[in-house]
């Protein structure tokens, strides 16, 4: 079942044991290797973003507002990004000093304030999404359409338990 030569995550584990071999790691296989995988993809979307003037962070408050397609409260900014509300607010206020959002008051409330993209912002965005797809879609070479729909599924599942995890419900 496909290529089985051994990666730095086999090496981290393999360390483990020997230090610790009465500990069961083999949750390090999967999560070792998700956490992995996320870092060094962060760390490439960082690099990218660099050169345009705004960080990770930024760039999903700008994707988060490309992707609503209308203006959101920040709250709900919030949520979608599942940042604090400090760092979005923190966020809100670069992108709005340097042009990529702009506030506007909610007609219904006047404490609240809605969060727009402006053509700047959306520019940003459209310039950026397809190179990061791109990226995404090189760390998935090698996988034919089953299997990456396989591991799709079988992450759903593993983020269904992290939500789980995150946010119990009554009684937990």
């Amino acid at each position: 079942m496909g290529d089985t030569s051994p990666d730095f995550v086999d090496g981290v584990r393999a360390e483990w044991a020997e230090t610790y071999p009465e500990v069961d790691t083999s949750t390090i296989e999967v999560i070792g290797r998700i956490n992995r995988i996320s870092s060094l993809a962060l760390h490439q979307l960082d690099r990218a973003l660099a050169p345009r003037g705004v960080n990770r962070g930024e760039f999903d408050i700008l994707c988060a507002l490309a992707r609503a397609g209308r203006p959101l409260r920040a709250s709900e900014v919030t949520a979608r990004t599942m940042t604090s509300g400090a760092s979005t607010t923190k966020h809100a206020d670069r992108l709005t000093k340097i042009g990529l959002i702009e506030r506007l008051p909610f007609e219904r409330d006047g404490r609240v304030v809605l969060l727009r993209l402006t053509e700047a912002g959306r520019e940003l965005v459209d310039a950026e999404l397809p190179s990061r797809v791109d990226r995404d879609h090189k760390l998935l070479e090698g996988l034919d359409e089953q299997e990456r729909q396989m591991l799709a599924s079988l992450l759903r599942r593993v983020s269904r338990n992290t939500d789980a995890a995150a946010w119990p419900g009554p009684g937990s």
